[in-house]
């Protein structure tokens, strides 16, 4: 097996297939299936990769590369200038508290300085892929803490560019103080390069072979290797190199694309360079790193989440959503190990900071799984708690209403119309929505609208909602809609619930819980170009004329948004 690579790759490949088996069954995050496969690959149990060390490690040399490149050509600045300085404060507020801390606490564990700055840096950082995960998976991307969870998490990943960056220069090759000025034109170049290229030639190129989306793909794959070698030609990390041509792509309008294109082959080289760093354990490490990585898992677990429920709440953030946002951060970053593993090529490292690291990651990724995935029960369970220090303050701008015939429950497009509709009828109703773009537009309209999110039992009690006659929820999330439906049975059985479901399961779940009717858009969508071919002639005229009526009302629902 020592000189046959692809027998060496299959087996790794079966068996860290196996573990993922049993990993998914305990609904965690594949990478922890990586890193175990790695552990089991490595030394300390089959030794498979000591046939070809050197290969892979330029196979996680690409994971990395990919890894970054996907990052750059994600990062979306124009979400974190919409949700402001929240964001930059707690994001920024977290990164300063658990590197500070973090790095007292190795100090005072005998770490040395370098060690202690390295894995405290490595583990300021969440990580935005699981997070995201779980977000998505919870439909909880659009809620309150969601979108600034995620906007933090968008400073993060800065932050760690930015690190990334300097260590970078700090690989550059020549004397600092003696080579000074070629450096700064170096970077100015870089960023030239950058800056030009994503607006004057990629442009040009993308819409030539956009057609084919095989062309695509290896244009890409090409402009990421091809900036990344250029950028380490010039003395600097093929990881900068990888950043600046993520970057440069991110505001093209094929990003999308692209994006879904690279992840399959990002994910496979992260699966070698995962599992790589978790061969790099050995029997005589661990326990050696078995306590610090028991201390500094314990300090993630509880330090991260406290501080950031403590910024949130400082920021005028209810109670559940500082909980929950705070929870998500309980766990370390895909980052930290690209630090790491560039200091340790760099030189800078004794080789114990990975292992301490790699044990750090699986138990916070462990533990914060379920917390993340259970977060609204937990919060439920100690609620009590918060309870015993008074009532919460705190309602982000929202005040009692006074008492409306009928609520709408999410402004955007369906509930657009319906409110359009209602001011027609002259009926006195609210809206009750947690984009605050909408309720911008909706106050200058002079609409009652209450920004809140429909899953926190403290706002909802705050709400009259049950004095109402009629109820009109157009949300996604099943779950939010069911626990306003139980609110309201509890307190009236009289307000017509009327709720949303994409699925035929999610509509039969809400007339269980209590609606009295559920629409389900594809269904309407359905009777109603059916109505369309029965009622109107088949002729040009009258789909230019569906056409004009369709375009209008987006570009009100647009100018809407935009000058909100």
């Amino acid at each position: 097996m020592e000189g046959n690579i692809f027998l060496q790759i299959s087996t790794l490949l079966a068996l860290t297939v196996s573990i993922a088996f049993l990993v998914r069954l305990l609904k965690q995050p594949l990478i922890i299936a990586y890193i175990v496969a790695g552990i089991v690959a490595g030394p300390m149990f089959f030794n498979l990769l000591h046939g070809g060390k050197d290969l892979y490690e330029i196979f996680a040399q690409f994971g990395v590369v990919l890894l970054l490149f996907v990052i750059g050509l994600n990062l979306n600045f124009n979400h974190l200038k919409s949700i402001g300085r929240i964001s930059f404060i707690t994001g920024a507020g977290q990164v300063i508290f658990t590197g500070v801390m973090g790095a007292l606490i190795l100090l005072a564990m005998n770490m040395s300085v370098t060690t202690s700055i390295y894995l405290a840096v490595a583990m300021t950082f969440s990580s935005t892929i699981i997070i995201m995960k779980f977000l998505t998976d919870k439909k909880d991307t659009e809620t309150i803490y969601g979108k600034y969870t995620i906007g933090l998490m968008l400073v993060q990943d800065i932050i760690a560019v930015l690190i990334l960056v300097v260590i970078g220069i700090l690989r550059y090759e020549g004397g600092i103080m003696d080579s000074l000025g070629i450096l700064i034109l170096k970077i100015f170049f870089m960023i030239a390069l950058v800056v030009v290229a994503s607006k004057y030639l990629l442009p040009r190129i993308l819409d030539r072979i956009s057609h084919s989306s095989e062309l695509l793909f290896i244009f890409t794959i090409t402009w990421c290797f091809g900036i990344s070698s250029l950028i380490y030609l010039s003395g600097f990390s093929v990881e900068l190199g990888a950043i600046a041509a993520g970057l440069s792509l991110g505001s093209s309008p094929y990003q999308p694309e692209i994006g879904s294109r690279i992840k399959p082959l990002r994910d496979f080289f992260l699966v070698l360079f995962f599992v790589v760093l978790g061969s790099k354990m050995a029997f005589a490490s661990v326990a050696s790193v078995w306590f610090p990585g028991l201390i500094l898992s314990l300090f993630i677990l509880i330090g991260n989440p406290l501080i950031l429920f403590l910024l949130f709440r400082s920021l005028k953030f209810t109670r559940r959503n500082s909980f929950l946002a705070g929870v998500t951060a309980a766990q370390v970053s895909e980052f930290g190990f690209v630090i790491l593993f560039t200091g340790e090529q760099m030189g800078h490292l004794s080789g114990m900071e990975l292992p301490i690291f790699t044990i750090v990651a699986l138990s916070t990724i462990f533990i914060s799984s379920y917390l993340i995935t259970y977060s609204e029960r937990i919060y439920n369970v100690l609620l009590p708690v918060f309870n015993v220090f008074g009532k919460d303050k705190h309602r982000q701008d929202n005040q009692v209403p006074v008492m409306y015939d009928a609520w709408v429950v999410g402004y955007h497009r369906i509930g657009r119309r319906v409110c359009e509709t209602l001011q027609d009828m002259h009926v006195k109703f609210a809206v009750v929505d947690f984009d605050p773009s909408a309720i911008r537009h909706l106050r200058r309209q002079k609409t009652p609208s209450f920004f809140g999110d429909i899953g926190d039992v403290e706002f909802v009690q705050d709400l009259p909602l049950s004095n109402g006659k009629l109820l009109i929820m157009t949300l996604p999330s099943t779950d939010d809609q069911i626990s306003l439906i139980n609110h309201i049975r509890k307190s009236n059985g009289t307000t017509l619930i009327i709720a949303n479901a994409a699925q035929y399961a999610d509509m039969d779940i809400l007339y269980e819980a209590g609606a009295d009717y559920v629409m389900m858009p594809h269904l309407l969508g359905g009777n109603w170009i059916a109505d369309v071919v029965r009622t109107k002639r088949w002729t040009a005229k009258t789909f230019s004329e569906l056409k004009k009526d369709q375009q209008e009302q987006e570009h009100a629902l647009g100018d809407a948004k935009r000058f909100a």
